[in-house]
C-alpha cells in the first residue's frame, strides 16, 4: 500500500467516524489521563469507553478486542474496588510498586495463556463467524491488554509496558479495519503510556524511599 493510498484511507476513515466512536475515544483518553495521575476516575470514565467498544468491536469483526473490552469492564469494577480500599489509618492499601520476580513470571504466563486461547479460538471462529478477524494480531493486542489491565488493578509499574505493546499493535489493527479515528486514538494512548510509565516509576521510587 502506497503512502497516497494510506493517506486516502485515513481521510475516508475519518469522514466515516461516528459520534459513538468519538465518545469512546475521548472517554478512553480521559481514563488514561486519570490512571497516569492515580485518580480513581480512571474506572468510571473508563467504563464508558469499554462498553462502547464492546459494541464497535463486534460490529467491525474484532472479537478479540470485544473480549478485551468486556474484560476491561469487569476488571474496572474490580480495580475500582481495590483502589478505594484503606487501612485502619485511612491510608490507601494499594501503592504503586514494581513487580518482583514471581510477579514477572505470573504476568508472562498470564499473557501466554490468553494469547494461546484467543489465537486458537479465532482460528476456529474465523471461518464461521468472524471472517475479517486477524487471529495473530488480534490475539496479541488482546493478551497484552489483558495483562496490562490486571497489573493496573494491582498498581504495578510494569502495566505500562504491556499498554505500550497493546497500543503499538492496535494502531495498524484498527486502521485496516476502517476504524481510523480509533487507530489515531491508540497512537495518542501510546504517547500517554510512555508518560504514565515515567510518572509511575517516579511515584514507585518515592514510595520506596518512604518505606526505607
Amino acid at each position: 500500500m502506497s503512502l497516497q493510498e494510506i493517506y486516502q484511507q485515513f481521510i475516508d476513515g475519518m469522514q466515516k467516524t461516528t459520534w459513538l466512536e468519538y465518545i469512546a475515544v475521548f472517554s478512553g483518553i480521559a481514563s488514561v489521563w486519570f490512571s497516569r495521575i492515580e485518580n480513581i476516575l480512571v474506572y468510571p470514565v473508563g467504563l464508558i469507553n469499554t462498553l462502547i467498544y464492546i459494541y464497535l468491536s463486534f460490529k467491525y469483526h474484532l472479537p478479540g478486542e470485544a473480549s478485551v473490552n468486556f474484560y476491561y469492564t469487569v476488571m474496572s469494577l474490580y480495580g475500582w474496588y481495590m483502589w478505594i480500599q484503606k487501612n485502619k489509618q485511612h491510608q490507601k492499601v494499594l501503592q504503586i510498586s514494581y513487580s518482583n520476580k514471581t510477579m514477572w513470571l505470573y504476568q508472562l504466563l498470564f499473557f501466554l495463556f490468553f494469547y494461546t486461547v484467543i489465537y486458537f479460538s479465532l482460528i476456529y471462529l474465523k471461518k464461521e463467524f468472524f471472517e475479517g478477524a486477524i487471529p495473530w494480531a488480534d490475539a496479541f493486542a488482546s493478551a497484552t491488554a489483558f495483562t496490562g489491565m490486571w497489573l493496573m488493578t494491582r498498581k504495578k509499574v510494569e502495566s505500562w509496558y504491556w499498554w505500550v505493546a497493546t497500543n503499538i499493535s492496535s494502531i495498524p489493527l484498527y486502521f485496516v479495519k476502517g476504524l481510523v479515528f480509533t487507530s489515531v486514538y491508540y497512537l495518542v494512548l501510546l504517547v500517554f503510556a510512555f508518560w504514565g510509565l515515567a510518572e509511575w516509576k517516579k511515584r514507585a521510587g518515592q514510595q520506596k524511599n518512604i518505606l526505607s
